[in-house]
C-alpha cells in the first residue's frame, strides 16, 4: 500500500519507512463546515467501505449537522465498523474555548452534547484516549498503510505546493482570507497520507481542494496540529478492521 517516487529513489537508497505515499482519494468538502465529513469520506473510500446512501443514513442516525467535532468522526468510524483510536488532550469540551471566536457561536449548545459523547464512548465501543502523540508515532502508523484524520489550525498550516487559496475554510467565509496566517484559531480537518524523512515533510489531503495532494514541513505541521484550540486531536484509522 506504499508507493515510492522516482525523485526520491534518485537519491541515497531508501530504508523501509523513509518514504510513504498512500493512495487516499481526494474528496472536496461541499461547504465551509463539513471538512470533517469530507475527510471521513476519503478514509472510507480508501478502505473500500464508502457507500453514499449508507453514509447519509449514518449522518442522520448520529445527528451530524453543522457542528462537527473529532469525537463525532470517531463515532462515525465506529458506525462503519472501522477500527480506530482517537487521541486527544481533553476528554470533553475545554471550557477555555468559550471565548474563542471559532467556538463561540456553537459552544453553549454543543458543550453538553459533546461531553455526553465522551462519557458514552466506552459503552459505545468508541476508543478514546487522553495522550500525547509524537511525530514518530504518526509515521509508524502511516508506514503500516494506515491513515489518520487530524485537526489543525488552518491559519498556521502552510502547503509548500499550493500557490492559491482554497475555496473553503471551516466556520469562516470562503475566500483568500481563510487560510492566511491569522492570529485567530481556525479549526480544519485534514487526512494524513504519507511523509518523506529526507524532505522532512508530511503529505496530506486538504478537503478544501479537489485536485491535489498537499505537503507541509514537519515543523509546520506540528505547529498547526498542536495549536491552542486543537486539543492535539488525531483520529488514527486502521485498514485491518
Amino acid at each position: 500500500m506504499r508507493t515510492e517516487v522516482d525523485a526520491e529513489a534518485a537519491g541515497p537508497p531508501l530504508e523501509p519507512g523513509d518514504f510513504v505515499q498512500l493512495p487516499v482519494p481526494v474528496i472536496q468538502q461541499l461547504s465551509h463546515w463539513d471538512c470533517g465529513l469530507a475527510c471521513s469520506r476519503m478514509v472510507l473510500r480508501y478502505l473500500g467501505q464508502l457507500d453514499d446512501a449508507e453514509f447519509e443514513r449514518a449522518l442522520q442516525e448520529l445527528r451530524l449537522t453543522r457542528s462537527i467535532w473529532t469525537i463525532d468522526l470517531a463515532y462515525l468510524m465506529r458506525r462503519f465498523g472501522v477500527r480506530h483510536r482517537f487521541c486527544t488532550q481533553t476528554l470533553g469540551v475545554d471550557k477555555g474555548y468559550k471565548n474563542q471566536s471559532f467556538y463561540r457561536k456553537h459552544f453553549d449548545t454543543e458543550e453538553t452534547r459533546v461531553n455526553q459523547l465522551f462519557a458514552q464512548a466506552k459503552t459505545c465501543k468508541v476508543l478514546v484516549e487522553k495522550c500525547r502523540v509524537s511525530m514518530q508515532d504518526i509515521q509508524a502508523h502511516l508506514a503500516q498503510g494506515h491513515v489518520a484524520i487530524v485537526l489543525v489550525n488552518s491559519g498556521v498550516l502552510h502547503c509548500d505546493l499550493c500557490s492559491s487559496p482554497p475555496k473553503y475554510c471551516c466556520f469562516a467565509p470562503s475566500g483568500p482570507r481563510c487560510f492566511c496566517r491569522s492570529p485567530d484559531y481556525q479549526g480544519h480537518f485534514i487526512v494524513l497520507r504519507g511523509y518523506s524523512r529526507a524532505a522532512g515533510c508530511v503529505f496530506y489531503n486538504n478537503p478544501a481542494y479537489a485536485d491535489r495532494v498537499c505537503s507541509a514541513s514537519v515543523s509546520n505541521f506540528e505547529e498547526a496540529r498542536t495549536s491552542y484550540g486543537t486539543d492535539e486531536d488525531i483520529l488514527f484509522v486502521y485498514g485491518d478492521s
